[in-house]
Formats: C-alpha cells, sequence, structure tokens
C-alpha cells in the first residue's frame, strides 16, 4: 500500500505540476481546512480545489486553492452553503 503522501494522479485527472511552496498533500490540506481526507477528493471532484502535482509526481493539491476554499467557508453565508451543496450534489450524480 502506498503512503497518502506518496500517491499519483491517473493521467485522465490532468493535474498540474507545480514547485514544492505552490503545493500542499491532502492529508495536509484536509488537516488546514479542518476536514476528512476524503472530502479533499470530493472537493477536487466537484472543482472546489485544483489538483496538483509535485516536482516528485506526488497527488496534493494548490496552495492557492486550499486559501480560496478556506476564505469562501468563513465568508459565505448558509444560504450559499446550502446553494453549493445542492449544486455539488447534483453535480457529482
Amino acid at each position: 500500500m502506498t503512503a497518502p503522501d506518496q500517491r499519483r494522479y491517473s493521467k485522465l485527472l490532468r493535474a498540474v505540476r507545480v514547485e514544492d511552496d505552490a503545493w500542499l498533500s491532502q492529508p495536509e490540506a484536509a488537516r488546514q481546512l479542518g476536514i476528512a481526507v476524503f472530502r479533499i477528493g470530493v472537493l477536487i471532484a466537484c472543482g472546489h480545489l485544483s489538483p496538483a502535482e509535485n516536482p516528485a509526481g506526488n497527488a496534493g493539491v494548490t496552495i492557492t486553492s486550499v486559501q480560496a476554499e478556506r476564505t469562501w467557508r468563513n465568508n459565505a453565508t448558509i444560504h450559499a452553503k446550502a446553494l453549493r451543496l445542492l449544486k455539488d450534489t447534483i453535480g457529482f450524480f
């Protein structure tokens, strides 16, 4: 089994390769957002986080997308959060 910070993305996902200072592993992104690692995958699938690989080819997300998600979570109204949940639920299926 591969360690969580050593996983790679499928070529179909089209993750961009970024430098280490612009990349976070999925577990670290989950920790910064205060959510489970599984939810990182959902946020990537719904387009809220940008998948990225570091120079070693390890899967993660861009720091800018994590910062944008954290800002949105801190400032969004309950109505905006409910609307996003509805859109993501419909779009996920």
